[in-house]
Protein backbone atom coordinates (compact mmCIF):
# COMPACT_ATOMS: atom_id res chain seq x y z
CA UNK A 1 0.00 0.00 0.00
CA UNK A 2 1.61 3.75 -0.77
CA UNK A 3 1.71 6.46 1.15
CA UNK A 4 -0.92 8.04 -0.88
CA UNK A 5 -3.42 5.31 -0.53
CA UNK A 6 -2.90 5.11 3.27
CA UNK A 7 -3.50 9.01 3.76
CA UNK A 8 -6.82 8.67 1.27
CA UNK A 9 -7.95 5.23 3.44
CA UNK A 10 -7.37 7.93 6.62
CA UNK A 11 -9.43 10.52 5.38
CA UNK A 12 -12.07 8.52 4.29
CA UNK A 13 -12.10 6.65 7.78
CA UNK A 14 -12.65 10.42 9.65
CA UNK A 15 -15.28 11.85 7.63
CA UNK A 16 -16.96 8.27 8.33
CA UNK A 17 -16.84 8.02 11.52
CA UNK A 18 -18.36 12.13 11.96
CA UNK A 19 -21.86 10.88 10.91
CA UNK A 20 -23.39 7.52 12.48
CA UNK A 21 -25.04 7.41 8.91
CA UNK A 22 -21.73 7.46 7.10
CA UNK A 23 -20.22 4.48 9.24
CA UNK A 24 -21.52 1.60 7.50
CA UNK A 25 -20.10 2.68 3.75
CA UNK A 26 -17.45 0.34 2.91
CA UNK A 27 -13.91 1.32 1.55
CA UNK A 28 -13.89 0.28 -2.60
CA UNK A 29 -10.52 -1.33 -3.67
CA UNK A 30 -10.04 0.16 -6.37
CA UNK A 31 -7.93 3.68 -6.11
CA UNK A 32 -10.32 5.85 -8.45
CA UNK A 33 -13.58 4.28 -6.28
CA UNK A 34 -11.51 5.69 -3.29
CA UNK A 35 -10.91 8.89 -4.55
CA UNK A 36 -14.44 9.30 -5.56
CA UNK A 37 -15.73 8.44 -2.07
CA UNK A 38 -13.23 10.85 -0.25
CA UNK A 39 -14.35 13.59 -2.78
CA UNK A 40 -18.33 12.39 -1.95
CA UNK A 41 -17.48 12.75 1.77
CA UNK A 42 -15.58 16.12 1.64
CA UNK A 43 -18.14 17.44 -0.48
CA UNK A 44 -20.96 16.85 1.58
CA UNK A 45 -19.16 17.44 4.88
CA UNK A 46 -20.71 20.64 7.22
CA UNK A 47 -18.35 23.68 8.49
CA UNK A 48 -17.94 22.09 11.31
CA UNK A 49 -14.75 21.90 13.15
CA UNK A 50 -11.80 19.28 12.39
CA UNK A 51 -8.85 17.97 13.70
CA UNK A 52 -5.28 19.20 13.11
CA UNK A 53 -4.41 15.57 12.34
CA UNK A 54 -7.06 15.61 9.72
CA UNK A 55 -5.95 18.32 8.28
CA UNK A 56 -2.01 17.84 8.42
CA UNK A 57 -3.10 14.49 6.69
CA UNK A 58 -5.20 15.91 3.79
CA UNK A 59 -2.62 18.54 2.86
CA UNK A 60 0.04 16.25 2.23
CA UNK A 61 -2.68 14.30 0.19
CA UNK A 62 -3.97 17.06 -1.66
CA UNK A 63 -0.80 18.91 -2.19
CA UNK A 64 0.83 15.54 -3.62
CA UNK A 65 -2.44 15.23 -5.89
CA UNK A 66 -1.73 18.86 -7.09
CA UNK A 67 1.81 18.08 -7.70
CA UNK A 68 0.05 14.42 -9.79
CA UNK A 69 -2.19 16.69 -11.62
CA UNK A 70 0.56 19.57 -13.01
CA UNK A 71 0.95 23.51 -12.36
CA UNK A 72 0.51 25.53 -14.85
CA UNK A 73 2.68 29.01 -14.24
CA UNK A 74 0.87 32.20 -15.54
CA UNK A 75 4.75 33.35 -16.52
CA UNK A 76 4.77 30.75 -19.50
CA UNK A 77 1.52 31.32 -21.20
CA UNK A 78 1.73 33.45 -24.25
CA UNK A 79 -0.60 36.39 -24.46
CA UNK A 80 -3.40 36.93 -26.57
CA UNK A 81 -3.28 41.11 -26.19
CA UNK A 82 -1.04 43.09 -23.76
CA UNK A 83 -2.04 41.87 -20.24
CA UNK A 84 -4.47 39.31 -21.50
CA UNK A 85 -4.05 35.25 -21.84
CA UNK A 86 -6.32 32.48 -22.53
CA UNK A 87 -5.48 29.41 -21.37
CA UNK A 88 -7.96 26.09 -21.72
CA UNK A 89 -7.59 23.08 -19.00
CA UNK A 90 -8.25 23.06 -15.00
CA UNK A 91 -8.28 25.78 -13.27
CA UNK A 92 -7.41 24.20 -10.31
CA UNK A 93 -4.18 23.44 -11.85
CA UNK A 94 -3.38 27.40 -12.30
CA UNK A 95 -0.55 29.46 -9.92
CA UNK A 96 -1.96 32.55 -10.50
CA UNK A 97 -1.92 34.90 -7.52
CA UNK A 98 -6.05 34.63 -7.42
CA UNK A 99 -8.37 32.17 -9.50
CA UNK A 100 -12.08 33.02 -9.60
CA UNK A 101 -14.64 30.71 -8.25
CA UNK A 102 -18.33 30.91 -9.90
CA UNK A 103 -20.26 31.05 -6.33
CA UNK A 104 -23.59 30.07 -5.50
CA UNK A 105 -25.46 32.28 -2.72
CA UNK A 106 -24.31 29.99 0.05
CA UNK A 107 -20.88 31.00 -0.51
CA UNK A 108 -19.76 27.41 1.48
CA UNK A 109 -19.09 25.24 -2.56
CA UNK A 110 -21.40 22.62 -4.27
CA UNK A 111 -22.75 20.21 -1.62
CA UNK A 112 -23.65 17.27 -4.47
CA UNK A 113 -20.97 14.87 -4.54
CA UNK A 114 -18.19 14.57 -7.19
CA UNK A 115 -20.74 17.72 -9.39
CA UNK A 116 -19.02 18.61 -12.31
CA UNK A 117 -18.68 22.82 -11.46
CA UNK A 118 -15.89 24.71 -10.57
CA UNK A 119 -17.43 25.36 -7.39
CA UNK A 120 -17.17 21.69 -6.65
CA UNK A 121 -13.96 21.35 -8.23
CA UNK A 122 -12.11 24.52 -6.32
CA UNK A 123 -13.81 23.78 -3.43
CA UNK A 124 -12.17 19.85 -3.18
CA UNK A 125 -8.81 20.41 -4.29
CA UNK A 126 -8.48 23.13 -1.69
CA UNK A 127 -9.56 21.20 1.25
CA UNK A 128 -11.90 21.58 3.85
CA UNK A 129 -10.53 24.79 4.92
CA UNK A 130 -11.96 26.41 2.44
CA UNK A 131 -15.60 25.96 3.60
CA UNK A 132 -14.39 26.83 6.92
CA UNK A 133 -13.54 30.55 6.08
CA UNK A 134 -16.22 30.81 3.71
CA UNK A 135 -18.71 30.07 6.75
CA UNK A 136 -16.87 32.60 8.79
CA UNK A 137 -17.36 35.26 6.28
CA UNK A 138 -21.12 34.21 5.83
CA UNK A 139 -21.65 33.90 9.44
CA UNK A 140 -20.51 37.55 9.70
CA UNK A 141 -22.24 38.90 6.93
CA UNK A 142 -25.47 36.96 8.08
CA UNK A 143 -27.09 37.16 4.70
CA UNK A 144 -26.50 35.39 1.41
CA UNK A 145 -24.41 37.16 -0.73
CA UNK A 146 -25.63 38.74 -3.61
CA UNK A 147 -24.96 38.66 -7.42
CA UNK A 148 -22.38 40.97 -8.78
CA UNK A 149 -20.17 40.96 -6.10
CA UNK A 150 -17.17 39.41 -5.00
CA UNK A 151 -15.56 37.63 -1.26
CA UNK A 152 -11.77 36.78 -1.07
CA UNK A 153 -10.45 33.91 0.78
CA UNK A 154 -7.26 32.03 0.95
CA UNK A 155 -6.18 29.27 -1.74
CA UNK A 156 -4.85 26.98 0.84
CA UNK A 157 -3.98 23.23 -0.98
CA UNK A 158 -4.70 25.15 -4.56
CA UNK A 159 -1.39 26.29 -6.15
CA UNK A 160 -3.18 29.63 -6.59
CA UNK A 161 -2.59 32.51 -3.46
CA UNK A 162 -5.92 33.17 -3.18
CA UNK A 163 -9.77 32.39 -4.49
CA UNK A 164 -11.95 35.10 -5.12
CA UNK A 165 -15.96 33.89 -5.01
CA UNK A 166 -18.51 35.77 -7.01
CA UNK A 167 -22.01 34.60 -7.65
CA UNK A 168 -22.97 35.99 -11.22
CA UNK A 169 -26.97 35.91 -12.15
CA UNK A 170 -29.31 32.83 -12.84
CA UNK A 171 -30.60 33.08 -16.41
CA UNK A 172 -34.57 31.82 -16.28
CA UNK A 173 -35.68 32.29 -19.64
CA UNK A 174 -34.76 35.62 -22.03
CA UNK A 175 -31.28 37.59 -20.98
CA UNK A 176 -32.11 40.80 -19.28
CA UNK A 177 -30.23 44.06 -19.57
CA UNK A 178 -30.45 43.62 -15.29
CA UNK A 179 -28.59 40.07 -16.26
CA UNK A 180 -25.61 41.56 -18.38
CA UNK A 181 -24.93 44.17 -15.84
CA UNK A 182 -25.06 42.04 -12.84
CA UNK A 183 -22.30 39.55 -14.85
CA UNK A 184 -20.38 42.50 -15.42
CA UNK A 185 -20.35 43.72 -11.87
CA UNK A 186 -19.12 40.13 -11.51
CA UNK A 187 -16.00 40.60 -13.09
CA UNK A 188 -15.51 44.33 -12.26
CA UNK A 189 -15.82 43.03 -8.41
CA UNK A 190 -12.62 40.37 -8.95
CA UNK A 191 -10.72 42.92 -10.69
CA UNK A 192 -11.40 45.67 -8.23
CA UNK A 193 -10.54 43.08 -5.03
CA UNK A 194 -7.16 41.66 -7.06
CA UNK A 195 -5.99 45.31 -7.36
CA UNK A 196 -6.91 46.21 -3.79
CA UNK A 197 -4.89 42.97 -2.48
CA UNK A 198 -1.86 44.19 -5.28
CA UNK A 199 -2.54 40.77 -6.82
CA UNK A 200 -0.58 40.49 -10.42
CA UNK A 201 -2.65 38.25 -12.38
CA UNK A 202 -6.01 36.90 -12.29
CA UNK A 203 -7.84 33.83 -13.95
CA UNK A 204 -11.48 34.06 -14.45
CA UNK A 205 -13.46 31.01 -15.42
CA UNK A 206 -16.62 31.03 -17.36
CA UNK A 207 -18.70 32.78 -14.70
CA UNK A 208 -22.45 31.69 -14.91
CA UNK A 209 -21.52 29.97 -18.18
CA UNK A 210 -22.44 26.46 -16.72
CA UNK A 211 -25.38 25.43 -14.27
CA UNK A 212 -26.76 29.32 -14.13
CA UNK A 213 -27.35 29.19 -17.65
CA UNK A 214 -26.14 32.57 -19.22
CA UNK A 215 -25.46 32.04 -23.35
CA UNK A 216 -21.82 30.89 -23.54
CA UNK A 217 -21.19 33.69 -26.36
CA UNK A 218 -23.00 37.20 -24.74
CA UNK A 219 -21.10 35.95 -21.72
CA UNK A 220 -17.72 35.70 -23.26
CA UNK A 221 -18.55 39.22 -25.05
CA UNK A 222 -19.52 40.34 -21.66
CA UNK A 223 -16.24 39.16 -19.84
CA UNK A 224 -13.92 40.15 -22.49
CA UNK A 225 -15.02 44.27 -22.84
CA UNK A 226 -15.38 44.41 -19.09
CA UNK A 227 -11.76 43.50 -18.22
CA UNK A 228 -10.61 45.59 -21.60
CA UNK A 229 -12.47 48.43 -20.19
CA UNK A 230 -11.09 47.84 -16.70
CA UNK A 231 -7.38 47.48 -17.78
CA UNK A 232 -7.88 50.55 -19.67
CA UNK A 233 -9.30 52.74 -16.97
CA UNK A 234 -6.48 51.43 -14.09
CA UNK A 235 -3.04 51.81 -14.79
CA UNK A 236 -2.20 48.73 -12.07
CA UNK A 237 -4.85 46.39 -13.22
CA UNK A 238 -3.99 42.97 -12.94
CA UNK A 239 -3.49 40.50 -15.77
CA UNK A 240 -6.05 38.55 -16.81
CA UNK A 241 -6.02 34.75 -17.78
CA UNK A 242 -9.42 33.57 -19.47
CA UNK A 243 -9.68 29.88 -17.73
CA UNK A 244 -12.16 27.72 -20.44
CA UNK A 245 -12.78 24.05 -19.88
CA UNK A 246 -14.77 23.57 -23.30
CA UNK A 247 -13.76 23.40 -26.60
CA UNK A 248 -16.69 26.00 -27.17
CA UNK A 249 -15.77 28.31 -24.91
CA UNK A 250 -12.10 28.47 -26.50
CA UNK A 251 -12.96 29.08 -29.67
CA UNK A 252 -14.88 32.10 -28.69
CA UNK A 253 -12.86 33.97 -26.70
CA UNK A 254 -10.13 32.69 -29.31
CA UNK A 255 -11.69 34.68 -32.16
CA UNK A 256 -13.02 37.85 -29.66
CA UNK A 257 -9.73 38.30 -28.71
CA UNK A 258 -8.01 38.24 -32.34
Amino acid sequence: MTLQTERRIFLIQYLKEEDRELKKLKIPAQEDAQKSLLRSLMNIRPARPVSEEFLAVQDQYLQEERERKGIVEPEKLSPEQPGIYLWKGDITRLAADAVVNAANSGMLGCFVPCHGCIDNAIHSAAGVQLRLECARIMEQQKREEPAGSAKITKAYNLPSRYVLHTVGPIICGTVTKKDCSLLEDCYRSCLELAAQYHLKNIAFCCISTGEFHFPNELAAEIAVKTVKNYQQENSKSPEVIFNVFKDKDYRIYQRLLQ
